[in-house]
């Protein structure tokens, strides 16, 4: 008995190793999983490829795509005229029919079976002017796009220098905070000690918690920046990606001039309105053409009989000239329409030209102002970080004063403000003159 409850026991602490031992296992192994995956979402994030991702992506680019091919299609349509046209027709007809010549009521039957072909020969630029018009659409949606393409580029490299600003302004502050709840520790020591006033530690528990409302509203500035470039990108969410930062060495600006005549050569939205322009030409053709006669071609062969299936082979060739006389001045108003709609587009082809001016000229500048803020706030920066050490060494010697102390913190913290905002709208310049040129 006794040896078999120690042999019980023995199965029951083996069976209790086993179990503890996958028990390991397993948790070892969803440990590893996690951390796979952590590791996998928190990949760094380029600019390149968060460019790339809403392009493949965003709902916008579908949606020109599938304009596009939608345009690419009527162009078909528009060629198809160009082409024979073929039928087959089967008719089957029983009744009881007067015929005037016979003075008599008669029954009839009637079987036909017949294919039918039809071609127009010279419609005097009615089809060419279709085609062209369609030709002219399909590339005013192509160049539709690339211009989706550009803007969609500039919202996400501006979100993501906008959540590389916020991410920094977030470490300024977060030190910020550090540097004034050192001062308060201080300030308390120094009440303790009767070496301060209590006024003292008021006002540095006052700036303390000042500068943590600043850091919640940073970190909640740099969330919705977050969700601002996963929304650029087409996708739901960043996850725990981090971005990689552009090089701290400043991209050259390019040459004004050159920048300036590149967009008025290259622009999308230039090459669109010729395209538009080429479409409205072609309706024009067409228009006019609605005066002039349609010279087409008929043929059909085929079996008629009183019996099913017929035997009795039939045939047929004809042409047909069709000339219209009066439409109700519709074909006239045609044509002012389409005039209307080529001076439209020409109006806003120059005014597009203005526009263009002015966006590369505006981002050039902005770049160069923001180039040079840059410089200055660095050394604003430097100046302003040496205050601020000297001004906390001196109160926590015991001879600065506390107001001294905090606005050095204040005017360091706002000098990297400064710094980063200009940061941001040095880059930002520079994307906006990318999409300014056509880029």
């Amino acid at each position: 008995m006794f040896a078999h409850d120690t042999e019980s026991v023995a199965n029951n602490n083996l069976l209790i190793k086993n179990f503890w031992g996958s028990s390991v296992v397993i948790i070892f192994m969803v440990i590893a999983l996690l951390a796979g995956s952590k590791s996998h979402a928190a990949e760094p994030l380029s600019l390149d490829e968060a460019v790339a991702a809403a392009i493949k992506n965003h709902p916008q680019i579908v949606e020109a795509r599938s304009n596009l091919t939608g345009a690419e299609a009527r162009m078909g349509q528009a060629l198809a005229n160009y082409y024979p046209q073929i039928s087959f027709a089967a008719d089957w007809s029983k009744g009881r029919s007067f015929f005037t010549a016979q003075e008599s009521i008669k029954q009839t039957e009637v079987s036909t079976e017949a294919l039918y072909l039809k071609q127009t020969i010279y419609d005097f630029g009615r089809t060419s002017g279709a085609v062209d018009a369609s030709r002219g659409n399909r590339e005013a949606a192509d160049k539709t796009l690339t211009i989706t393409r550009q803007d969609l580029a500039l919202r996400v490299k501006g979100a993501f220098y906008l959540l590389i600003a916020t991410e920094k302004q977030v470490v300024a502050v977060r030190e910020n905070v550090r540097a004034r709840d050192e001062i308060f520790r201080q300030a308390q020591e120094f009440f303790n000690q009767g070496i301060k006033a209590k006024v003292d530690v008021a006002r540095a528990e006052a700036i303390l918690f000042a500068a943590k409302t600043s850091l919640i509203r940073a970190e909640n500035n740099r969330e919705i920046a977050r969700i601002e470039l996963a929304n650029a990108m087409g996708i739901a969410s960043l996850g725990e990606r981090v971005l990689v930062e552009p090089s701290s060495a400043l991209l050259p600006l390019p040459e004004r001039v050159s920048s300036l005549q590149a967009a008025l050569r290259t622009r999308a939205e230039l090459q669109q309105f010729a395209a538009l322009k080429s479409a409205a030409s072609g309706n024009l053709m067409s228009a006019k053409s609605s005066y002039l006669p349609i010279l087409s071609g008929a043929a059909s062969i085929g079996y008629a009989d009183r019996d099913f299936p017929p035997t009795g082979n039939v045939w047929g060739v004809g042409l047909n000239l069709t000339i219209p006389l009066f439409s109700g001045f519709s074909s006239l108003e045609q044509v002012r329409e389409t005039t209307a709609t080529i001076n439209s587009i020409e109006a806003r082809q120059n005014n597009l030209k203005l526009q263009i001016i002015k966006e590369v000229e505006s981002a050039w500048l902005d770049g160069n102002e923001a180039a040079a803020r840059m410089v200055s706030t660095q050394k604003e920066i430097t100046a302003a970080n040496e205050s601020k050490s000297l001004a906390e060494g001196r109160y926590q010697e015991g001879v600065g004063s506390i107001i001294e102390v905090t606005d050095a913190q204040s005017q360091a913290l706002g000098a990297k403000t400064s710094n980063i905002q200009a940061m941001f709208d040095y880059y930002t310049a520079l994307a906006r003159l990318d999409r300014a040129v056509g880029k």
